[in-house]
Parts: C-alpha cells; sequence; structure tokens
C-alpha cells in the first residue's frame, strides 16, 4: 500500500483497502481484446457440419419450413431456374457477338457447370436438410466472413437476374396482348414494353416488371407446395414448346449461315460463355430446396443436363435459320421464324416465353428468400428474416423484402446496362463450392504421428486452391489481353503443380453418400476454369466485385461479428433419423 501511496503523488490520500484489491488484479489481468482482434476472431468461426442422416426438428412446429417437393418437383424445378431468359433473351444477344459460336459458348458454361454440379451433389449429400447452399457450405468449410461475402455476391446476382427477367417477361406480355387488335399501338412504353428513360437511360420507367413481381411474390409467400405446382405446369409447357420449336426450325437451318463459325474470334466465344453462365443457376435452386425437398443431391445432374441439351439444340437452330447479324436480342426466337413466315410459331414462342421467364423467376425469387432466411437464422443478419409463417410454412418477410428489391430495381432502373455485371456471384460462389469439396475432405496424412509440416495439412490445401485461382485468373485475363502465350501456358502449368501437390502431398476421407468423382483434380479444374471465365467478364463485373465485398465487410464488421451464433440455433434441433426417412 506504501508503494502505491507514494507513487500516487503527495497529497494523494491513500485508496481504499478494496479498491487497492481491484487496482491490483486490474492491473495484472490481461487488457481485452482490440475491436479488430475481435473482429478477426469473429470472422474465423466456422460452422459445425452435422451428418446428413442428422434430421432437423424444431422444438417449435412454426420455425422450419414444410418438406413438400418430390422427386419430379425438384428436377422441374431446376430446369424452371434455368430453362427461360437464357434460351428467349440471351441466346440472341451473345449470337450477336460470338456468331454462331454461341453454341460453343453455351457448351462452356454447360462443363464448367457439370464440374460444379458434382461439387454441389456431394455437398448436398453430406449436409442435413437445411437452406443454405453455398453459403451454408462455405459456412462449414472455411469461415463466417467467406461465407458472408458468398451470400453478398450470389446476391446481388440473383437481384439483378430477377430484375433483368422481370422487364423481359414484361415485355413478351405486352407482345401477346398486342397480337388482340383492341391493345395494338396501344401501350405505351412505360407501362412495359422497354420502359420510359430519364436522365441519359440510367432511369429507366416500367410499370408491368413490378406488377408481375408483386404477383410471383404472393405467389411464393401463399405456399411451396403451390407455387411448386404453377412452376411444374409451366415448365412442362415451355420445354414442350422449345422441342417443338427445335424440330421446326430445323427444317428451316441454311448451313451456309453456320460460316463463319467465330466471326469474331475465339476471345467472343469465351465471353459469350461468361454472359450465358448465369443461364445454369438451376441446380443451385435445388441445392437451397434442402429443406422442402428429399435427396436434393441426385436431382441436380438430371435438371443440368437437360437444360445442356435444350441450349444446344436451340443455338444450332436459331443460328442456322438466320445470318448471326440479323438476330434480333429481344426476342430472337420469334423474330426468327416471323422472318421465315412462321408466325403460327413466333406465336407459340412468345407463350413459351412467357412460362420460361415465369419460371425463371419464380425460382429465383424463391431461393433468394431462402439465402435470407439462412443468414436470419444463423444471426447474420436481423431475426425477422428467419420468421416463418406459422400456417403457409414459407418465410413471408424474407419473401416480401426480395420481392421489394427486385420490384425497385425492375421499375426504376435500366437493367441492360445493369446486367453487364451479371455472373460474378455465380462464378466465384461455385468456386468456392469447389474449395469446400475438397477442404472438407483433407485429412492428416501424418496418421497420427507428430507432423514435421511448418503449415498444417489444412492450411496448405487451401494455399494450393487459392494458387489455382490466381493461375485461372492470370490465365484468362492474358488471354483476354492479347498477351504472349507464353504467359498463359505458365499460369497453366503453375496450377497444374498446385493440383499435382494437392494430389501427392494430402490424404482424403471419403463422404457418406454422393461422392464426388476425382478429388481433388476434378474440383480443382473446376476453379480453374471459373475464374478463368471470370477475367473474360467486363471490367465493370471486377469493379463490382470489389467494391461489394468491401460493403460486405463492412455490414459484417457492424452487424455480423457482434450476432452471429453459428454453434447454436435456439429454432432448430438435430436428431439422428434413419437414413430411409431422408430419401
Amino acid at each position: 500500500m506504501g508503494g502505491e501511496s507514494s507513487g500516487g503523488g503527495a497529497g494523494v490520500a491513500p485508496l481504499p483497502p478494496s479498491s487497492s484489491s481491484s487496482s491490483n488484479y486490474s492491473s495484472s489481468a490481461p487488457a481485452p481484446p482490440s475491436w479488430f482482434a475481435q473482429c478477426w476472431s469473429s470472422a474465423k468461426r466456422t460452422k459445425p457440419l452435422h451428418s446428413p442422416f442428422d434430421a432437423i426438428v424444431d422444438r417449435t412446429s412454426t420455425d422450419l419450413l414444410a418438406r413438400r417437393l418430390g422427386l419430379l418437383d425438384l428436377i422441374l424445378l431446376g430446369v424452371g431456374a434455368s430453362i427461360g431468359a437464357g434460351i428467349f433473351v440471351i441466346t440472341g444477344t451473345v449470337a450477336r457477338d460470338a456468331g454462331p459460336g454461341v453454341t460453343v459458348s453455351f457448351t462452356l458454361a454447360g462443363i464448367s457447370c457439370i464440374l460444379n454440379a458434382l461439387c454441389y451433389a456431394e455437398l448436398a449429400s453430406r449436409f442435413p436438410a437445411v437452406v443454405g447452399g453455398a453459403y451454408l457450405y462455405a459456412y462449414s468449410a472455411f469461415n463466417e466472413i467467406t461465407a458472408f461475402l458468398v451470400f453478398g455476391q450470389l446476391m446481388l446476382d440473383y437481384h439483378i437476374g430477377a430484375a433483368s427477367i422481370a422487364r423481359s417477361l414484361a415485355s413478351y406480355v405486352v407482345n401477346i396482348l398486342e397480337l388482340f387488335p383492341a391493345f395494338k399501338h396501344h401501350i405505351p412504353p412505360w407501362l412495359g414494353h422497354g420502359g420510359q428513360d430519364f436522365f441519359g437511360g440510367t432511369l429507366s420507367i416500367n410499370v408491368l416488371a413490378p406488377l408481375l413481381l408483386a404477383l410471383l411474390t404472393l405467389l411464393l409467400c401463399w405456399g411451396v407446395r403451390e407455387s411448386s405446382l404453377i412452376n411444374s405446369f409451366m415448365t412442362v409447357t415451355k420445354v414442350v414448346i422449345v422441342i417443338v420449336v427445335v424440330f421446326a426450325g430445323s427444317f428451316e437451318v441454311d448451313a451456309s449461315n453456320w460460316s463463319p463459325f467465330a466471326p469474331n474470334g475465339v476471345r467472343a466465344i469465351f465471353t459469350g460463355a461468361t454472359v450465358v453462365f448465369f443461364a445454369y443457376v438451376g441446380f443451385d435452386a435445388v441445392a437451397n430446396s434442402a429443406e422442402e425437398s428429399t435427396s436434393p443431391q441426385a436431382r441436380i445432374m438430371g435438371s443440368l443436363l437437360i437444360c445442356i441439351l435444350l441450349y444446344i439444340g436451340v443455338c444450332l437452330v436459331i443460328t442456322g435459320m438466320l445470318p448471326y447479324t440479323l438476330i434480333g436480342e429481344d426476342a430472337p426466337l420469334a423474330e426468327a421464324f416471323q422472318s421465315k413466315g412462321l408466325k403460327f410459331v413466333s406465336v407459340l414462342i412468345s407463350i413459351g416465353a412467357v412460362a420460361g421467364l415465369t419460371t425463371t423467376l419464380l425460382v429465383g425469387l424463391y431461393v433468394q428468400s431462402r439465402l435470407y432466411l439462412g443468414l436470419g437464422r444463423d444471426g447474420l443478419l436481423p431475426s425477422l428474416f428467419a420468421v416463418v409463417n406459422p400456417k403457409r410454412r414459407t418465410p413471408v418477410n424474407s419473401q416480401v423484402w426480395v420481392g421489394i428489391v427486385a420490384a425497385v430495381l425492375a421499375g426504376l432502373f435500366n437493367v441492360r446496362v445493369l446486367s453487364r455485371i451479371l455472373s460474378v456471384g455465380s462464378l466465384t460462389g461455385y468456386s468456392v463450392v469447389s474449395a469446400s469439396v475438397v477442404t472438407l475432405r483433407l485429412k492428416d496424412k501424418t496418421g497420427g504421428q507428430v507432423s514435421q509440416r511448418w503449415i498444417s495439412a489444412w492450411h496448405e490445401g487451401v494455399v494450393l486452391l487459392v494458387v489455382v485461382a490466381c493461375c485461372g485468373f492470370a490465365a484468362g485475363a492474358f488471354y483476354r489481353f492479347d498477351a504472349s502465350f507464353i504467359y498463359p501456358i505458365l499460369a497453366a502449368i503453375i496450377a497444374a503443380l498446385s493440383i499435382s501437390a494437392l494430389y501427392f502431398r494430402q490424404a482424403y476421407t471419403e463422404p457418406p453418400g454422393f461422392s464426388c468423382p476425382g478429388v481433388p483434380i476434378l474440383p480443382a479444374v473446376s476453379i480453374f476454369f471459373n475464374i478463368f471465365l471470370f477475367a473474360q467478364l467486363h471490367g465493370e463485373a471486377w469493379v463490382r466485385f470489389v467494391f461489394l465485398s468491401i460493403i460486405m465487410c463492412g455490414i459484417y464488421a457492424l452487424y455480423g461479428q457482434y450476432h452471429g451464433k453459428p454453434h447454436s440455433d435456439e429454432t432448430i434441433v438435430y436428431h439422428r433419423a434413419p437414413a430411409e426417412a431422408l430419401r
């Protein structure tokens, strides 16, 4: 006490005994962590991986979604998400640049998605039946901040995609209405046919698109079974129409229109592949339906293969019917058949387009709400997003929020400009999913002995995957900017060496359920190809990736780190269930 009082300076009374003891304790206790250290510690949290045979049950029976989607529902859900804008809108846009090579663009994007779908299928079989998809996989395989960033990039893709599709749908609805004389030339542009532009095209007013979004949002809030029935009916309708279109158009094909096959070079084909990549998002929708379906992993590949075959058939027909320079961008299929005097088929195409765009939009809104639901449950977003309507068993709050965001974008903004930054979330999210397959399978190769490595097996595996991704971006950038062919080859060689190190220096477990073949080679090749395509995106897409990542990090630092709860969910518990119950 004397030493303390003497250190306090002359004329200062000594502290009371209790205060002195407290002072001694405080001086010896460790200082509280800094804000940055606390944020970093929170960012590294992971979500525990439960067994695939752990079935979800709820403590209050209204907390979970209803399991009402079967085999056919899931396949049609995936096809419904993909066969829409890709066939009825994007084919014309890409064909104007890639020419007949648009067929290769869809094929390349399809091959990339097959690799990604195999990874999705394994993770869908490893995780319990809860919502989340790529976000959930990243949360368990990596950490909380990675999952939050994946959510942000995917969500912007879905929001912009929904707004763009809503506008295209509004345009096709107006086209059908104008078949009747009472509406011919009497529907103003601002109502739904393109939109009324302001401020140099930055703002583009469209009234019909938000109304259509409101109707679909109400349908999804009503119930997943009801919306699934609508989706199934419209998906079957549009698939039948697409098959009829391919069959009828094959008789009008002029093979000379396929020459030159790549009028603007191979680069335009690769750029086209990045644009059409978003057309294959159906299998991600199937993965996000896990809580409302049975055995989603087996349905992912089925829906994807159907979509690839239909896309290739349409691309061959449309580029064979007309020279690529004459293919329309807004309604390419309908215009192609009109030019051949087949007006009946063009009307049929318009009906198919309405059905196709409706199902694509319906599934897109459905997936977005389930992602918001997952983050609401984990505390990374406000708890209002986690609320499930006790009667309808749907996430009404999340669904309404998604509908509002899409309606604002579709009603006020020129989504043609925004569409230039599409596919960023899909390419990055799918790459993280592929990496998750590798990291979740990694095990210590020393077999329990003391490891002599300077870095753990898991961290070494992550570093090698990052190297593969960087090499994919470098190879894509070198190719895009006409660098010497030596540079992309060198990047590919470094990636191959990294993949070899992953194969020979690491050991991998065999997961229960479906197993992705060729681990780690196939997922690593998928990452390389995804990021190679990412490098072909417009410059605005790269800027979007950086700025959105910064914004999401800020949101996490201000809110997510304090509310995240990966290890404890008050509304969901798990119990061991027989395998038959989950099939």
